[in-house]
């Protein structure tokens, strides 16, 4: 296949790869806007996002391409050193015209490389991919000491950016990303064909305005991130503590309505059975009690943590309410569990 088997062939497929890349940039850079403009907006769109089959297709796709992109520039790079051989080492003068970032294309496509490595454990692995294994509670990322949700993009900007480091690697990849993307932008299009000498010098211009501008905002971006996380403003603003309430107000609810669900499967066996009832009723709270109060207390912390000035949904209400209940009946029934467990020990 021409694909894989000719030098044109591979340069055509990381020009395809590298066409979809720039703008999977572009629209990222976007998306980063909305974060910057109207930050609540920017927790819906990831939710949209979430793990909904769309998002895994896209994600699988934006993989492909990656992956594509950095095999075929590797083997174009091998080609390139054994088709010279000893030859490129006798080169001592470059002709004018030869950019550096042709020259240090593979390099730059490290650094760059590197970067997203870090983007996608900051971001990626700890939000969709928490959704796509339908993590608990328990082990979703800590902000603060409470777990940050996956849908709520905005605390994970300020975990990411409140960290001193961030910023400093996030602009070296920048950098290196304006240099790859400048040169790579009218290289692709020279790929497919489109190099006559009058397009050639259009299209190094756009290259040029169209990275610096998407750069431009990244590095702003960044900087405006880092100044906002380092006051609080994702866990301290009004409306985004509104949607904080919303979210660990749905997930007091789930709680409640499964210990009540539960708890009418526990009891339905023994119904009309006065002492049956009380055996199930023991054997029930202090089987599925604890992991309860665990559960309760992990989203009302959360909660009072991350919506101080919020309104109090009901079902946060209801779910402390409960969860005390709950409490008080295990401490009442933990003498006569612990003598019952000390019997059944003994015989």
């Amino acid at each position: 296949m021409w694909l894989t088997s000719s030098s044109i062939g591979r340069k055509f497929v990381m020009a395809l790869t590298g066409i979809c890349l720039v703008l999977f940039v572009t629209f990222h850079v976007l998306m980063n806007a909305v974060a910057l403009i109207w930050p609540a907006a920017y927790n819906q769109v990831c939710e949209f996002l979430g793990a909904n089959w769309y998002a895994l297709i896209a994600s699988a796709g934006l993989a492909v391409l990656f992956i594509l992109h950095i095999i075929y520039a590797l083997w174009l790079t091998i080609q390139n050193r054994a088709a010279r051989g000893n030859d490129r080492y006798l080169v001592t003068t470059r002709p004018p015209q030869v950019e550096w970032a042709s020259k240090n294309m593979l390099v730059l496509g490290i650094v760059v490389l590197a970067f997203l490595v870090v983007h996608l454990i900051q971001f990626w692995a700890k939000m969709q991919w928490q959704e796509l294994r339908h993590a608990e509670l328990a082990v979703l990322p800590q902000l603060e000491g409470v777990p940050a949700a996956p849908s709520l993009g905005t605390l994970f900007i300020e975990m990411a950016f409140k960290q001193v480091w961030t910023p400093i690697v996030y602009i070296i990849g920048f950098v290196a990303l304006w240099f790859h993307m400048n040169h790579g932008f009218w290289s692709m299009f020279h790929s497919i064909g489109w190099d006559n000498n009058i397009w050639i010098g259009r299209l190094k211009k756009i290259g040029c305005w169209w990275t610096t501008i998407v750069i431009g905002l990244f590095i702003a971006q960044a900087i405006v991130f880092t100044v906002l996380a380092r006051q609080d403003y994702y866990t301290k603003n009004g409306e985004l503590q509104e949607q904080y309430a919303e979210f660990w107000g749905k997930q007091a609810e789930a709680a409640v309505t499964e210990f009540r669900t539960e708890a009418n499967k526990a009891f339905s066996a023994v119904e009309g059975d006065p002492m049956g009832q009380q055996e199930a009723q023991v054997q029930f709270v202090t089987s599925y009690g604890p992991g309860f109060v665990e559960r309760a207390n992990t989203i009302t912390e959360a909660y009072d943590k991350q919506c101080p000035d919020a309104a109090m949904p009901e079902s946060i209400q209801s779910l402390k309410q409960l969860s005390r209940q709950i409490s008080q009946m295990m401490t009442f029934m933990a003498p006569a569990t612990q003598a019952a467990d000390n019997a059944s020990a003994n015989q």
